[in-house]
């Protein structure tokens, strides 16, 4: 396959909270005009691993061979900062970000004597961006390993957005080590298969190539960085491998099965809708309705509980990060034993 890698984009001060860039398929939740070209830094180029940007805590790597290739997940271990209780929280990015992000919540449970990893799944982050299949029950498989090289029998496994749908598949998986499990705006809440034809590799390919709404500063700014890199086009097509297994491995359908504890979190005011370049106006006008999906969710889970957050998007921790953070270990003293 063949890039134009002259075909880059503007660096705006803004960034994709959600694959916005990628699928065109969530909508922003605030809407931030960009600086004037005139006020825009210049950003040096980037490598694909991230190397020059520091994450909140150490970053280790734990090696891994996958399809032949040997291959680094990075991770972040943090030891409590307070008591330790002798409990371990797992932390599962999203799609458009890597553990860097999780940084207040971290310090919110390590505060309370939490023992917290943090990795960056294969694909994202400082993590290794191979070309292979990827798949959940794949990246569940990364996580266990990272975990049983830790010590790690049992633990909370919290996941946002992507990381919420891999979550459930990692306590589909492993239900033995899953203690409880918190899920965040978790996407997979609806079968986009419904009103959105299937996409060749190509599509997805294609829509790295466009415009960008802007959100957020950092993880704009990485992207425009790894724009400059010579292994852009690896970056990309790793991501448009992500974005093949959300659509072709939906999840919703197994919540029942889940025996575990279930918190679920959900930003009231979120509409995104992976996807929606994909398909029509009339197609998607069901879709996005994140408040009722939450709700339909609750009725599925055993043992679930819903915390509904008002005012705040797709990414609760960072739009009300105490409230969230407040939501989450509430749940977790009263059902982490």
């Amino acid at each position: 396959m063949q890039f134009n890698m002259t075909r880059r984009l503007p660096i705006t001060i803004a960034a994709l909270l959600f694959a916005l860039a990628s699928n065109g398929g969530a909508r922003a939740q605030t809407q931030v005009a960009p600086p004037a070209i005139s006020q825009r830094a210049v950003l040096p180029p980037l490598g694909i691993g991230l190397e020059g940007i520091e994450y909140p805590y150490p970053v280790h790597y734990l090696d891994l061979t996958i399809e032949g290739q040997p291959l680094r997940m990075a991770y972040m271990d943090v030891a409590p900062a307070a008591t330790p209780n002798g409990k371990t929280v797992v932390l599962l990015h999203g799609k458009s970000f890597s553990g860097d992000y999780w940084a207040h919540t971290i310090a919110t449970l390590t505060g309370q004597g939490y023992r917290v990893i943090a990795p960056d799944q294969i694909g994202f982050g400082k993590s290794s961006k191979p070309d292979i299949r990827y798949h959940f029950d794949l990246l569940a498989r990364n996580t266990k390993a990272l975990l049983d090289s830790l010590d790690v029998n049992r633990a909370a496994i919290v996941g946002h957005s992507f990381g919420g749908m891999l979550a459930v598949y990692f306590a589909r998986d492993y239900p033995e080590t899953t203690e409880v499990l918190a899920l965040e705006n978790p996407i997979g809440l609806e079968d986009y298969r419904s009103a959105i034809a299937p996409q060749s590799l190509e599509t997805f390919m294609a829509a790295f190539f466009v415009g960008w709404p802007p959100v957020a500063q950092h993880y704009t700014e990485i992207f425009s960085r790894v724009l400059q890199s010579p292994e852009y086009p690896r970056w990309a097509r790793a991501t448009a491998l992500t974005y093949d297994m959300i659509f072709n491995e939906p999840i919703r359908h197994e919540y029942r099965l889940l025996k575990m504890p279930v918190l679920l979190v959900i930003g009231q005011s979120d509409h995104s809708v992976f996807f929606r370049r994909y398909a029509s106006p009339e197609a998607i006008k069901p879709l996005g309705n994140w408040p009722v999906l939450g709700r339909e969710a609750l009725k599925d889970l055993p043992d679930g509980k819903l915390i509904e957050i008002a005012d705040v998007g797709h990414v609760p921790h960072a739009e009300k990060p105490d409230e969230f953070d407040a939501a989450l270990t509430a749940f977790l003293a009263a059902r982490l034993r």
